[in-house]
């Protein structure tokens, strides 16, 4: 075995490729994308070293052609579940034994596998099936997973080295443990980096995974499964089950040996996960690691003293990049009565030159919703902000579903701070506006805190520094990330960890070591030099 303390390279962003046009980037993930298109897929279990196929499948599609079938992925039964974690459990001691150089190695590797051959083919899977623009393709599937491997190996040996103190007499030391049992990951449709991060922070600190993607997400899930595999996790370290998340839900939460799941998804989801843990406490070998970021209502929110150009900016890119189907998406706006024409004119203006469509045209900046689900609650809103009196739609409104899920980016503006979609979390194009009187600024930051049960993200735009240092106080709940003079989205790993509370999760920060360290579990060796051989102490001899 070698001996060394090793150190490992040292972790950089990766550089987000800009698509220009004739650029060979964009050729290569063009082609890319023709080739996944014009193919078929067909995605079976990962569990141990085998890839089982049920025969029980279903179809992936596009959502912004939503007939074109790209593949089908095979649905697990309990027994299958049962089986996953049975091999993860049997893989578990070689992997933890692992030294921790060897673990680093192999997402090292994965990084480099993305950012060279595989990028093209993982930005294209992300386009084709999570209707993503070229360049949020980049910034989520490309870079931030890249991100996530090279600082999470850079996170973990930080974490190793940090140990107590010790004397002449005595050596006292830290060892980070993996959990003892099994990780459950369940990761999101709308980022794949994060569908690749939950499993692998995990399985990074030693630990084993069942991972179960979103069924909307499978297609570059499938993807990020070759590169894991190319990059060496052995069998069983990460096991990948897909079908009905209450039926595998309900298999791990049962067995004696679940150790923590780590989870981004909805809000109700999560409780119910937090419930059902609770509820089986009895049963578990240790009390489990719940790590979870779920929902988001994210404000911006300007001050009389703000840039008009920046808060619309703020509000286009904030809400409607990717459709607004971020946890971070700005939703509410809060606008200054002395600065509403302004931003009106601009942001109307500013959407009406967006265009619509396919991702594979690089001029569309909003491309289609998730699936259908959400194509119909988005437009029941939009439907009742037409008629209610205390709602004005001023940009947008329309949608269509007959090629692909698709909705207009769309503005409304209340006169009411408390309307539906000033509080409910929709997950899509939709911004909702309240335009304050300019001298009720602390009373309308005191309205931010307040309406919504989320914490997640926030921006507040203002030249004024006397504002600011006001905002970031009173708002210091508000949002586990919050942006001065710019918008609520675009968390950089190792720049900006990202996680929020309230009923938006854990907040155990992705992209930094406190999330890793939610993966071990400490022991503390004291070894003793000098051993006493009487009991009895200086002070009894009197």
């Amino acid at each position: 075995m070698l001996k060394g303390f090793f150190h490992v390279p040292k972790a950089v962003n990766e550089p987000v490729k800009a698509y220009r046009p004739g650029s060979p980037e964009k050729e290569a993930v063009l082609a890319a994308y023709n080739a996944m298109w014009n193919a078929q897929v067909d995605v079976p279990l990962y569990i141990g070293s085998e890839e089982i196929r049920t025969g029980n499948t279903k179809n992936m599609s596009a959502p912004h052609d939503h007939k074109h079938v790209v593949g089908t992925y095979h649905l697990a039964e309990k027994k299958h579940v049962d089986m996953a974690i049975e091999n993860a459990l049997a893989a578990k001691d070689a992997w933890a034994d692992l030294a921790w150089e060897q673990r680093a190695a192999i997402f090292l590797k994965a990084a480099e596998l993305i950012a060279g051959p595989y990028r093209a083919r993982i930005n294209a899977a992300t386009m084709i099936a999570q209707s993503k623009t070229v360049f949020q393709a980049e910034i989520d599937a490309a870079c931030e997973l890249i991100d996530f491997l090279r600082f999470n190996v850079e996170f973990m040996t930080q974490i190793y080295n940090d140990q107590p103190k010790s004397n002449s007499d005595m050596w006292n030391r830290l060892e980070y443990r993996p959990l003892e049992g099994f990780v459950y990951a369940i990761t999101p449709f709308n980022f794949t980096a994060i569908a690749a991060n939950l499993p692998a922070s995990a399985a990074m600190m030693g630990n084993v995974v069942i991972w179960k993607p979103s069924d909307s997400q499978v297609f570059s899930a499938k993807v990020i499964i070759d590169v894991f595999k190319e990059a060496g996790v052995p069998d069983g370290v990460i096991n990948v089950v897909f079908g009905d998340a209450a039926m595998i839900s309900n298999t791990i939460f049962d067995h004696a040996d679940f150790a923590g799941i780590h989870f981004t998804g909805s809000t109700h989801v999560f409780k119910d996960i937090f419930k059902t843990i609770g509820n089986n406490i009895d049963k578990y070998k240790t009390y489990p690691r719940i790590v979870g970021e779920t929902g988001g209502k994210d404000f911006i929110v300007a001050h009389p003293s703000a840039d008009v150009k920046q808060v619309v900016t703020g509000i286009a890119r904030g809400a409607f990049e990717f459709q607004g189907q971020k946890c971070s998406a700005a939703s509410r706006g809060y606008i200054p009565q002395s600065l509403w024409p302004a931003v009106k004119e601009q942001l109307i203006a500013d959407v009406k030159s967006m265009k619509m469509g396919s991702p594979a045209d690089f001029s569309n900046f909003v491309t289609a919703v998730i699936h259908e689900g959400s194509f119909d609650k988005l437009a029941s809103y939009i439907d009742q902000a037409k008629k209610d009196k205390d709602a004005e739609i001023i940009i947008g409104g329309n949608y269509d579903k007959s090629v692909g899920y698709f909705i207009e980016p769309t503005v409304i503006v209340t006169t009411n701070p408390h309307y539906a979609t000033m509080e409910t979390e929709l997950f899509g194009p939709v911004m909702t506006i309240y335009v304050y009187d300019d001298n009720k600024w602390s009373e309308t930051l005191k309205l931010v805190d307040e309406t919504s049960p989320y914490a997640l993200t926030g921006a507040v735009f203002s030249q004024d520094r006397y504002a600011l240092a006001e905002a970031t106080e009173v708002l210091k709940n508000a949002a586990g990330n919050f942006y001065i003079n710019d918008k609520p989205t675009g968390a950089v790993v190792g720049m900006q960890p990202f996680g929020g509370a309230r009923a938006s999760g854990t907040n155990d920060k992705a992209g930094s070591a406190l999330n890793l360290l939610r993966w071990v579990s400490p022991r503390t060796i004291k070894e003793t030099f000098v051993t006493p051989t009487d009991y009895r102490y200086p002070f009894l001899g009197e």
